[in-house]
């Protein structure tokens, strides 16, 4: 594994981040048992993963404080979150968050939590959540129960990242979660230079998705955006319009690429994915750990993608209340 310093935080993290929510939230999604869940994180242990993201509405905190424990504490990091709005779109109250906050340390099984971050956060909610939702919070860093604070985008809603652009100007958010991927490369300019110059640890999410695993959404994909003159119509035309990162010295899969692009992206700290298999997990942190993808291959993605925005940003299968 490969490992490196998380922003201005301190924490050291390895490089691939195990997520523990999206469709397959470690296996229960697809129907496998909290003790396959708690095997995967440990194989993941083993492969040298340290940093895991779960959240209040994933409803996986108890599988990971069970996977986790006798684990030494100081040896991951652990990622959580609370919903800012309820189940009918409100702004929750900080005494909410709070409550949530003492659930999932002890669902977590710990004393504290190395990240904190309020979820899915839209831009129009932001101005609440600083004023009466980071108040409570910082309190709760003051007292060790949080570590560091974050806050997490909803891309689906935002896809310009108006909200990180406001986000970025405040210093108590030590780390951000945000979705980048091979045709979203938005945050290029608009993001990783503030978080560069500003020491604020990013959390990559979206890399994959069902755009570069999925064939007929790739396709479909592509044919939207020659509608709308935004790529090259012979990408639409094309049965295979990203096979030019396939080759010897190149690519194995368009997974393979999609985790390299990530990964080597400057700016890029932790490379999130989620699974439920372990031979999936095994795949996703080897092409986390191949070298970057050749020049040429890079350059042609930034040439025909750089400009798009808001592609490939889908909700999970299963929604919950903070992805409003």
């Amino acid at each position: 594994m490969q490992y490196k310093t998380l922003g201005q935080t301190g924490l050291r993290v390895s490089i691939a981040g195990l997520g523990c929510g999206g469709n397959s939230r470690l296996g229960l999604g697809s129907g496998k048992s909290e003790d396959e869940a708690v095997a995967l994180i440990r194989a993941a242990l083993d492969l040298g993963v340290t940093f895991f993201d779960t959240a209040e509405a994933y409803d996986t905190e108890e599988v990971v404080g069970r996977a986790l424990a006798g684990v030494p504490r100081e040896s991951v990091v652990i990622s959580s979150k609370t919903r800012i709005l309820d189940d009918d779109g409100n702004p929750v109250s900080s005494a909410t968050v709070l409550e949530n906050l003492e659930k999932s340390l002890r669902k977590l099984s710990v004393d504290y939590i190395d990240v904190y971050h309020l979820h899915a956060v839209h831009a129009k909610h932001y101005d609440y959540a600083m004023t009466e939702l980071v108040p409570v919070l910082l309190r709760q860093k003051e007292k060790g129960t949080i570590k560091h604070l974050g806050i997490t985008e909803t891309p689906p809603r935002d896809p310009d990242q108006t909200m990180l652009a406001r986000a970025l100007e405040d210093p108590c958010w030590e780390v951000i979660m945000l979705a980048f991927h091979m045709m979203n490369q938005g945050p290029r300019n608009s993001v990783f230079p503030l978080t560069l110059s500003r020491g604020v640890g990013t959390l990559l999410m979206f890399v994959v998705r069902n755009i570069f695993s999925r064939p007929a959404v790739l396709a479909q994909t592509m044919k939207d955006l020659a509608d709308k003159a935004m790529i090259p119509r012979e990408l639409a035309d094309s049965t295979d319009p990203l096979g030019f990162l396939l080759h010897e010295g190149g690519a194995s899969s368009l997974t393979d690429a999609a985790y390299r692009f990530a990964r080597y992206e400057p700016g890029a700290d932790v490379i999130l994915f989620g699974t439920g298999d372990e031979e999936h997990l095994r795949a996703n942190v080897a092409s986390l750990l191949k070298p970057p993808l050749p020049p040429e291959d890079t350059e042609k993605l930034q040439t025909l993608f750089g400009e798009l925005r808001g592609v490939g940003l889908v909700f999970p299968d299963r929604p919950r209340a903070p992805f409003r």
